[in-house]
């Protein structure tokens, strides 16, 4: 199992893992759909924001990483370089990840999250915050397993479901 940079090699690995989550969790693959669209495009948008560029309003410059078995997709990471947006400083934090829908309750989510803080501390980074929703158990503790501390409950901006916040010391 390895932690790697999105690149063209992996498109079939991501229209896999892609219709995965088509399949299994409908809500979260339109994240992902642009990448069905032009793949190509999708890695060069990745590559782009890696170094800060063709970045929206909202957006600061984020490093992306799959989680790897074989040629298998198991996983998505994206770290953030820093949180200095309202929304990211409030709910958004430094890392968001998802596991394929068909690999969860496998501890991919805990090994991708474990893999992905060495990286966050090569960014300069001395402590990230995770944001999960306060009912998503298998999210809080696969952050809990890593050296999540819990900061407190809160309640999102755009979307009333209470929320966590965890901190995590690099």
């Amino acid at each position: 199992m390895q932690l790697v940079i999105p690149s063209l090699q992996h498109e079939s690995s991501f229209r896999a893992f892609y219709n995965d989550f088509a399949e299994r969790d409908a809500v979260n693959a339109p994240y992902y759909q642009p990448g069905i669209a032009d793949f190509s495009g999708y890695i060069a948008t990745i590559a782009a924001q890696m170094r800060g560029e063709q970045l929206a309003a909202d957006q600061v410059p984020c490093h992306h990483f799959w989680l790897l078995d074989q040629q298998q997709l198991l996983g998505a990471i994206r770290v953030r370089h820093h949180i200095d947006t309202p929304y990211l400083s409030w709910e958004g934090g430094h890392i968001g990840y998802d596991v394929a829908p068909s690999q969860r309750q496998k501890g991919y989510g805990k090994r991708l999250l474990q893999l992905a803080l060495p990286e966050a501390k090569k960014l300069g980074l001395t402590r990230v915050l995770l944001v999960a929703e306060e009912n998503n158990r298998a999210s809080r503790a696969v952050i809990e397993a890593n050296g999540g501390v819990l900061e407190a409950s809160i309640v999102g901006v755009d979307d009333p479901t209470p929320l966590v916040r965890y901190w995590i010391a690099l």
